[in-house]
């Protein structure tokens, strides 16, 4: 399966930002080891991350002309107001699951609302970096493939 994973603002500054809220993992270590379960299960992984809602749009709509089959996206705080985002996710035809590494609904209240979420098939919040993996093999699934 050809696997998507786009990260918005900050997230490249796991393990430096509020490690309270997002663990202490760097984002480096991260990345390896979503790539690391992607080959272990066959699966081709690229992995976006941009502090720029322009170049996120645009890596959305290149997943269309690529032929990716599923798309796990961490909009960051672009998850709250980011129309042309939710727009993007919704003109690509594929299943998508939207992470969100610490419980946003324990936070400000202005992190209660997404509204990337209605465009996508499921929402993984609060669990951690696990989230993303638990994203990998629920695509799978959809997908009709293997769990991973």
């Amino acid at each position: 399966m050809k696997l998507l994973i786009i990260n918005g603002p900050n997230i490249n500054f796991l393990g430096i930002r509020e490690p309270e809220q997002y663990g202490t993992e760097t984002y480096e270590s991260l990345c390896k080891k979503l790539r690391e379960r992607a080959a272990a299960a066959g699966d081709e992984l690229c992995i976006f991350q941009s502090n720029s809602e322009g170049a996120l749009i645009d890596r959305i709509q290149e997943a269309y002309r690529d032929k990716t089959e599923g798309i796990i996206i961490n909009p960051g705080a672009y998850t709250h107001y980011s129309y042309a985002i939710r727009d993007a996710l919704a003109s690509v035809p594929v299943p998508k699951i939207e992470v969100h590494i610490s419980n946003v609904h324990k936070r400000e209240e202005f992190r209660n609302v997404s509204v990337t979420a209605p465009v996508c098939d499921g929402q993984i919040i609060g669990l951690g970096t696990k989230g993303y993996f638990y994203a990998m093999e629920a695509l799978k699934e959809k997908q009709g493939g293997a769990k991973s």
